[in-house]
């Protein structure tokens, strides 16, 4: 079987922009798998709250962050896409987040240029280090990696916190140290896209976040630009969040789960979505006689 990283460079190299929706948790992670993308997005957001119920504002750990990825990898057969935060310290650090990731089985990993702890790319109140440190944290993750065909994503959160200028110097920065791709976070309107697009070359990674102007640019529109790689990380976080609410709301107006206007899955097909049958042939075949 391919490694992971490999099957993900053959993606990147066949001139098709890679989709990657963000997953939550395994659960989402397999719908992600079962709908028929390439690639999932292991996204820090979506795996701060649903571990801990949190903002995304750096309460996670190294070891929290990559053994939620390891579940995730074990639990799909495609390419993981995940979060790696500021590499969680110096360059020691770094080094074992890299290392980490490689153990979890991930294709590629992103590292941001935030002071930490850092926040959602979304957020207010972004604080950055100084970009040519970032850029030395960067070669430092290249060096980590030499011979595990990890992908290193170097990603700037300067667009939200000093503007367009800064972003495209720090990922023109970047990608001198030796990155694979390059990450502009905090898109907001479709200019900003356009800009992204226009004034960085090289592969470079997008991030579209539902409820925002960029939701207008479809993946085709996306990869015409330039973009190697769009990253959805809300929209099954907040599709998921909505029906839970919903579902909850009914049941408790209802009192019954009969309330319900939009019934989930059954029991038949939720069992097929995690793999039951695979268990019960293993049951079948190697399990008790009695």
């Amino acid at each position: 079987m391919p490694h992971p990283a490999a099957t993900l460079q053959n993606l990147l190299a066949s001139g098709t922009i890679v989709q990657a929706p963000g997953a939550y948790d395994s659960l989402s992670a397999r719908l992600v798998e079962r709908a028929g993308f390439p690639a999932i997005y292991m996204t820090g957001f979506g795996a701060t709250a649903t571990r801990l119920g949190q903002p995304d504002i750096g309460l996670l750990t190294q070891t929290e962050m990559t053994t939620h990825a390891r579940d995730m990898v074990r639990a799909v057969g495609i390419p993981v896409v995940a979060d790696a935060d500021t590499g969680y310290g110096g360059p020691s650090n770094i080094e074992r987040t890299v290392h980490e990731y490689v153990q979890a089985g991930v294709a590629a990993i992103h590292l941001e240029d935030q002071v930490a702890p850092k926040r959602c790319g979304q957020m207010a109140g972004i604080r950055l280090i100084d970009a040519a440190e970032n850029a030395r944290r960067l070669r430092c993750a290249v060096q980590a990696r030499a011979g595990d065909g990890l992908l290193i994503i170097g990603r700037t959160d300067a667009l939200p916190a000093a503007g367009i200028d800064a972003a495209v110097s720090r990922a023109q920065r970047y990608q001198d140290a030796g990155v694979d791709l390059v990450f502009v976070d905090g898109i907001k309107t479709v200019a900003e896209v356009e800009a992204v697009a226009r004034r960085v070359t090289g592969p470079k990674v997008v991030s579209i976040v539902d409820g925002t102007p960029a939701v207008a640019l479809t993946a085709p529109a996306l990869q015409a630009m330039g973009f190697a790689m769009v990253f959805y990380a809300v929209t099954a976080l907040f599709s998921a969040a909505r029906a839970v609410q919903e579902s909850l709301a009914a049941l408790q107006a209802g009192g019954t789960p009969g309330a319900l206007a939009q019934p989930g899955l059954s029991y038949a097909a939720f069992a097929d979505t995690v793999g039951l049958a695979h268990h019960q042939q293993l049951d079948a075949q190697f399990g008790s006689s009695t």
